[in-house]
């Protein structure tokens, strides 16, 4: 009878976390307003380097035409360009500027500051609860992932997402 408690919690969780994340990182003076989303979620995963509109596409669960479309606007806005691949100069990739890789600090330190703020408001004890609790939900959110790609794929592979903040968190 454990399935409708962890149904109800679930759904709290999926409740729950927009509503934290709103709260968490709204930023009054973020440098990022006024960009729609999608161009947003494109500058965050170039963040992590340069990509592939295939592979963007992919990531954000877009075509290739949408993909296209928005980083035709983010390259207008001069927040990325396109570059060629060094073995395979057909291939194109998206990478931030200088200009996006600074709105994308700017952004990631208002988060990060208003996070110190909200954090500050709770115990010690708290704290490090939370950050258990989120790396708990970290190790089996990626867990599910890789257990969904290798059904999808029909075999298993080491994960390609950090497990614990301090692997998201550099």
């Amino acid at each position: 009878m454990e399935e409708p408690i962890l149904l109800r919690q679930a759904e709290t969780i999926a409740t729950l976390m927009p509503a934290v994340a709103r709260s968490l990182f709204a930023v009054h003076n973020d440098v990022a307003a006024d960009l729609p989303l999608g161009q947003l979620r494109v500058c965050g995963i170039l963040e992590e380097g340069p990509q592939s509109m295939s592979a963007l596409s992919r990531e954000m669960g877009v075509s290739l035409s949408a993909m296209t479309q928005i980083a035709d606007r983010l390259e207008r806005s001069e927040w990325v360009r396109r570059v060629a691949e060094d073995n395979d100069r057909r291939v194109r990739r998206l990478q931030l500027t200088p200009h996006g890789e600074a709105m994308m600090r700017e952004r990631k330190k208002g988060r990060i500051e208003r996070a110190r703020v909200v954090l500050g408001g709770l115990q010690p004890e708290e704290r490090a609860q939370v950050l258990r609790a989120f790396e708990a939900l970290l190790r089996a959110s990626t867990a599910g992932q890789i257990r969904d790609k290798a059904r999808a794929a029909g075999n298993s592979g080491p994960p390609d997402r950090p497990t614990t903040l301090s692997g998201v968190l550099g």
